[in-house]
């Protein structure tokens, strides 16, 4: 797998539904992941097959960066449990949510970065609440993740319509 793969992974799970964290752990964790959170890993993107969702260079790097930065007490959140009902959450919705990603992505308007932004948070509130109640740590951790590289994303944007974008999703679902 390619280093690039693996941050589409970790990007598009970050945009997806509250377990960002799950596709890149942390290089200082003192323990391998559980399975199905190696899992997770490696068949997130598969589980959700996007068309024309695209997720901006600048904001895959600062995700990754939030992800890796984790502590060991937010990569305590990584359970077999919690990730298993992630797994089997996306493998039953992966189709829907991916269509009402391209869906919201080509209806978005201007740049990439808020077409971008503007999809994910939307997809993200309409099916956070739907998944299961074992991945509500990672959910939190999500939203630690999402909004720290939100508001890194608006301070460090040099294009105006990037700022705004990403200053209005970056409270989070």
């Amino acid at each position: 797998m390619t280093l690039s793969r693996t941050v589409q992974r970790a990007v598009l799970t970050a945009a997806l539904l509250s377990v960002s964290a799950l596709a890149a752990p942390s290089t200082a964790q003192a323990a391998p992941l559980p399975p199905a959170c190696q899992e997770a890993l490696l068949e997130t993107l598969d589980k959700f097959p996007v068309v024309d969702f695209t997720v901006p260079d600048k904001a895959k790097n600062t995700m990754l960066g939030e992800v890796l930065g984790l502590s060991e007490a937010d990569q305590a959140v990584f359970t077999e449990a919690a990730c298993a009902a992630w797994n089997t959450w996306a493998t039953q919705n992966g189709q829907a949510v991916a269509a009402d990603l391209d869906t919201r992505y080509r209806n978005a308007a201007g740049p990439v970065c808020n077409k971008f932004a503007r999809s994910s948070l939307a997809t993200i509130k309409k099916y956070a609440p739907n998944v299961p109640a074992e991945t509500r740590e990672l959910e939190k951790l999500a939203k630690k993740v999402w909004t720290n590289s939100m508001e890194k994303l608006a301070a460090e944007a040099t294009n105006a319509d990037c700022r705004t974008a990403y200053n209005a999703v970056k409270t989070g679902w």
